[in-house]
């Protein structure tokens, strides 16, 4: 169990400072520090890169459940985490600890010298020193934001990309066109190595198909070169090379199913000899990946919820994620029906109509609050607005201990009443504190 506030904690806060903004997409700063610290960037196990506006982080889980179930060492970075910066950092199957944590950040800022730099640059940076200094069979790279110049994109010579779905999200450093954000995303993309492409819109991948022809990169497509679906209860996947009947994979929703063909596909085309079919399948049985659709069985919130109630925790942010996970509540109500409610909080930059549009017709009535301690939330009285534009049924909370309150209230249950499913969604910046707190 990693701490509440630790060393790291200080260091990270100092690193913050060394750049006026959060985000400033560009890679002439992490390449000037890495080469620095000597290029570990250029000195990594084989390295797999994730991008796509949707799905990257729950592809990384499936292809590191999956690897690690054939006996690898994996290093993998995600981000943003939930609890801990130190879920960014997986060495060799491991959490980074808090001694080589802070020994990393404390070297890469010594480096640094106090020059300009992100937050997200310079933590990349000592990423890629960790990864460079420990052995492991693979490297699992999920970008941050976009593609062409994020911080991830310094590796020259990836075994495998992945770019999963591609959608309207982070407009104000991207961008509201569509083919240009797959553009970006497509920056990722190197000669040499084979492209595995998610399920796209047909805007978004003409785009990433035409990036991939002018480097004469091998494209596999889902639903075209492969594919993967729920059927009786069972998971299929299917390619050239033959079909898996499968379990259905430990993350619910038939995204998930998608994610996961994604990842097959993904480990049968590296040419590594990854992708065994009892190490697949057990990958499927062993994934992780919180605040995806996560089921909360124990805890304080828990405890507090309406007697009987299933609670649901998910941390997608823009229109598209909403409709994966609308479409999943949609499935569980014909499975066995019970009343819907929201408890909602987003960040003030999104698209919150669009969200919760997405839910309207399914979910019986929306709780709003402000994310705790995050000055870039959206208010509980804005997010209602929202709401009410969208066309569902809502009222504001101070916090969450008020709107279970809320939700308890209009459930009404009785001995004859169907117990809720209660929704918290809208922002990992709210699913970390929700995790954080019902520990």
């Amino acid at each position: 169990m990693l701490p509440a506030t630790s060393r790291s904690d200080a260091v990270l806060k100092r690193l913050l400072s060394l750049h006026p903004k959060k985000i400033d997409l560009a890679l002439d700063r992490i390449l000037r520090l890495l080469n620095d610290l000597g290029n570990p960037q250029l000195r990594l196990p084989p390295v797999i890169h994730v991008a796509g506006t949707n799905g990257k982080g729950s592809a990384c889980a499936f292809i590191r459940a999956m690897l690690e179930a054939q006996g690898l060492k994996v290093h993998v970075h995600t981000s943003p985490h939930l609890v801990h910066f130190h879920e960014r950092i997986r060495i060799a199957g491991k959490l980074i600890s808090e001694e080589a944590l802070v020994s990393l950040l404390e070297e890469v800022e010594q480096v640094n010298r106090g020059r300009e730099i992100t937050f997200f640059e310079i933590t990349g940076a000592a990423m890629f020193l960790a990864f460079s200094r420990y052995p492991a069979n693979a490297c699992i790279l999920e970008v941050g934001l976009g593609g062409l110049y994020d911080a991830t994109n310094v590796v020259p010579n990836p075994v495998m990309t992945v770019i999963q779905p591609v959608g309207m999200d982070h407009r104000e450093f991207l961008g509201d066109d569509l083919a240009g954000i797959a553009s970006e995303k497509a920056g990722i993309i190197k000669k040499g190595a084979p492209l595995v492409v998610g399920p796209q819109v047909d805007v978004a991948r003409d785009v990433i198909v035409s990036q991939a022809d002018r480097l004469g990169v091998p494209v596999f497509e889902f639903g075209q070169d492969f594919a993967s679906r729920q059927e009786h209860g069972r998971m299929v996947y299917e390619d050239e090379m033959g079909l898996l009947d499968l379990p259905l994979p430990r993350l619910v929703g038939r995204h998930q199913v998608e994610n996961a063909g994604v990842a097959i596909a993904t480990l049968r085309h590296a040419n590594r000899g990854w992708g065994e079919d009892a190490a697949i399948e057990k990958g499927l049985a062993d994934v992780e990946w919180p605040a995806r659709l996560q089921r909360l069985h124990k805890g304080p919130l828990v405890e507090s919820a309406p007697r009987g109630a299933e609670i649901w925790l998910d941390g997608g942010h823009n229109p598209h994620g909403a409709e994966a996970v609308s479409r999943t509540m949609a499935d569980m109500e014909e499975h066995g029906e019970r009343p819907l409610y929201l408890i909602c909080a987003m960040l003030a930059n999104k698209d919150a109509v669009g969200y919760l549009r997405t839910f309207n017709g399914l979910a019986r009535h929306v709780v709003t609050l402000a994310i705790p301690g995050e000055a870039a939330s959206l208010g509980a009285g804005a997010l209602y607005d929202a709401a009410r534009k969208a066309g569902l049924d809502a009222a504001p909370a101070e916090d969450m201990d008020d709107a279970m309150l809320q939700v308890t209230a209009w459930s009404r249950l009785g001995d004859n009443d169907v117990p809720p499913r209660i929704l918290i969604c809208g922002s990992l910046y709210l699913a970390g504190k929700v995790l954080a707190e019902n520990s």
